[in-house]
C-alpha cells in the first residue's frame, strides 16, 4: 500500500479554497495529482456518493489519469474505478448541458462540431460576406499587386480574415457576449470599425449556421455549460456535493469561462 509523504499529508489538510502548483514539463504532475487523487480517497475524504473530479484539456490525458489513479487504488486493495471521475474540460461542459439542454437553451438533440467542421462553416461565411463587400478589400489589400502572385494573395487574404473571424468568435464567446447584444453596441455608435462590423455579421451568421444544424462548437460548449450553473442553484449545490474535490491539469491553458465553471 502507498503511504503518504509529509507534503502530501499538508495537501491532505487543505479543507477549502483554491491552491495551484506550478510546474515544469516532466516534473511529474501526473503521477502527483493521480497520487493525491488516490490519496482522498483511500484516507476517506469523500462519501460514498461522491467522487473526485480530475479535469484535464485532451483525451489522451483522461486515460493517462485514470491508468494511474487505477493502478495506486489497486495497490491500496481498492476497486480501481471508484471514487474517482476523469473528464476533459469541454467533456465536463457535455455532460452539464446533457443534464439540462433546457437551461442551455438546446434540444436534447444536440450535436457537437469539431474544429475542422467549424472552420469550415466559417470560412463559408467569411468568403460569402467578403464578395458581398469589396469594398474591405480595398481598404486593406494594396491594389498593386503582381498578377502572378493574385491568386496566393487571394487565398491568404480569405484566410487571415477568417483568423481575425474566429479570433473575434471565441472571445466574445468566453465573454458570454451574443451578437444581439454586440449588434446594440454598434449602433449605439460605440464600436464603429469595418473589421468589427466583418467580425460581428460573420458571428451572426455563423451562430445561424450552427442553429441550422442543430450544433454547438466548442466555445458553445463552455458557455452553455456555466449558463446552465448559474441558472439552476439545486443542480449546482449537487453537483459540489458530488465533487468536493477538483483537480485540474494544465490550468494555464483554460479560459476565464472555463475556471468560472469549476
Amino acid at each position: 500500500m502507498f503511504k503518504p509523504r509529509p507534503m502530501q499529508e499538508e495537501i491532505l489538510k487543505f479543507e477549502s479554497g483554491r491552491m495551484g502548483v506550478p510546474a515544469v514539463p516532466g516534473s511529474g504532475k501526473t503521477h502527483t495529482l493521480s497520487y493525491l487523487a488516490a490519496l482522498l480517497i483511500t484516507k476517506g475524504l469523500i462519501a460514498d456518493d461522491q467522487e473526485i473530479l480530475i479535469v484535464t484539456l485532451v483525451n489522451s490525458a483522461v486515460n493517462n489519469f485514470s491508468t494511474r489513479i487505477s493502478q495506486f487504488m489497486q495497490q491500496s486493495g481498492l476497486m480501481q474505478r471508484i471514487g474517482y471521475r476523469v473528464r476533459t474540460l469541454h467533456g465536463l461542459a457535455h455532460d452539464i448541458i446533457r443534464e439540462r439542454p433546457d437551461l442551455a437553451g438546446v434540444s436534447e438533440q444536440f450535436a457537437i462540431i469539431d474544429d475542422n467542421e467549424a472552420r469550415m462553416i466559417l470560412e463559408q461565411v467569411t468568403t460569402a460576406y467578403l464578395r458581398d463587400h469589396p469594398e474591405i478589400e480595398d481598404a486593406y489589400l494594396e491594389t498593386s499587386v503582381d498578377r502572378s502572385q493574385q491568386s496566393y494573395v487571394q487565398k491568404q487574404w480569405y484566410s487571415t480574415m477568417t483568423d481575425i473571424a474566429s479570433s473575434f468568435i471565441r472571445q466574445a464567446k468566453d465573454s458570454q457576449l451574443e451578437p444581439s447584444l454586440l449588434t446594440s453596441l454598434r449602433d449605439k455608435g460605440q464600436m464603429d470599425h469595418p473589421l468589427f462590423d466583418f467580425s460581428l455579421e460573420v458571428f451572426s451568421e455563423y451562430q445561424r449556421g450552427l442553429r441550422f444544424r442543430n450544433t454547438v462548437d466548442f466555445a458553445d460548449l463552455t458557455k452553455l455549460a456555466l449558463r446552465v450553473l448559474e441558472s439552476d442553484d439545486d443542480f449546482r449545490f449537487r453537483l459540489q456535493k458530488r465533487w468536493p474535490y477538483i483537480l485540474e491539469d494544465e490550468a494555464q491553458d483554460s479560459s476565464a469561462i472555463q475556471e468560472r465553471i469549476l
